[in-house]
């Protein structure tokens, strides 16, 4: 197989579909999440049926840590190795996760001039799409600063909303404030919550989960706009609401270029917990 000029790396909370990982060439460095007693990498070891299973379980301890720098400088070693004259390394935002800073020192190590790290300022297919047009970026023969630039522009147009059940597991993980955590804490109110600068904010109180994935609905239409966009539809343990919300988005953006459904992983979900919904806009220039 032909070398790529620029090898792309991310980390497992992309949540990119294993098969488009393999035919864009894509390196997935995994996160590590322990149920328990168990321990192993989020998408090898440990899938989103397994940590949905453990958070059903009061006794049951879910928690997550990053790759350690080692990971990376092996598999940014091995890329060059295997004829990649630059790497970019693309990841979730820095401000919910060490591991952006954990590929930097990586990248430090095998070599700045040839390692080009990446904050998505995002997660799941905020990252994701961002990683995709690293790949576009390269497959068309880009070097290493034109494929950062062109994650890091994706990066900066791309939307992420979502809703959970509670905001409970968010609180404990430290992933967002108490005093934000409140918003969510009165009865029969479902949390509406974005990421902005890299940190997931409060948005909206809404007072179902109906009246939530319409509203999700309706600022992910406003977000895409008139023209062309890529969008992602994410849940954990609500298949049927999210292909239902992926359904009523192409009805109203008849422009979408690309649309995916996809279930999140241990990492995210970990810090979710089951009936999480979002959507992922990113409108094409």
């Amino acid at each position: 197989m032909r070398a790529v000029p620029v090898a792309v790396v991310t980390d497992s909370t992309a949540y990119l579909p294993p098969g488009l990982v393999a035919e864009r060439r894509i390196q997935v460095v995994p996160l590590e999440v322990r149920l328990g007693d168990r321990v192993g990498r989020e998408g090898v070891d440990i899938d989103a049926a397994a940590v949905s299973r453990a958070l059903a379980d009061r006794h049951v301890t879910v928690q997550t840590s990053l790759p350690a720098p080692a990971d990376f400088a092996r598999t940014y070693r091995a890329a060059l190795a295997a004829g990649a004259a630059e790497v970019v390394s693309v990841h979730l935002s820095r401000e919910l996760s060490g591991t952006w800073d954990a590929a930097r020192l990586a990248a430090q190590e095998v070599g700045p001039e040839r390692v080009r790290v990446v904050d998505s300022r995002a997660t799941a297919m905020g990252l994701g799409f961002a990683v995709l047009a690293a790949a576009d970026a390269s497959d068309g023969g880009a070097d290493g600063a034109a494929v950062e630039a062109a994650a890091a522009d994706v990066a900066a147009r791309c939307r992420v909303f979502f809703c959970v059940d509670t905001l409970d597991r968010l609180r404990r993980g430290g992933r967002i404030g108490a005093a934000a955590a409140l918003v969510g804490g009165a009865l029969a109110v479902k949390p509406l919550l974005h990421v902005a600068q890299g940190r997931i904010v409060p948005l909206e109180k809404v007072r179902t989960t109906g009246r939530a994935a319409q509203r999700m609905l309706d600022l992910a239409v406003h977000a895409a706009g008139e023209g062309p966009a890529d969008v992602a539809v994410h849940h954990l343990g609500a298949a049927e609401r999210a292909e239902e919300l992926a359904a009523r988005l192409r009805e109203r953006l008849p422009r979408v270029v690309r649309l995916l459904v996809s279930e999140v992983g241990a990492v995210i979900g970990a810090h979710t917990g089951t009936g999480l919904l979002g959507i992922v806009v990113v409108p094409r220039r």
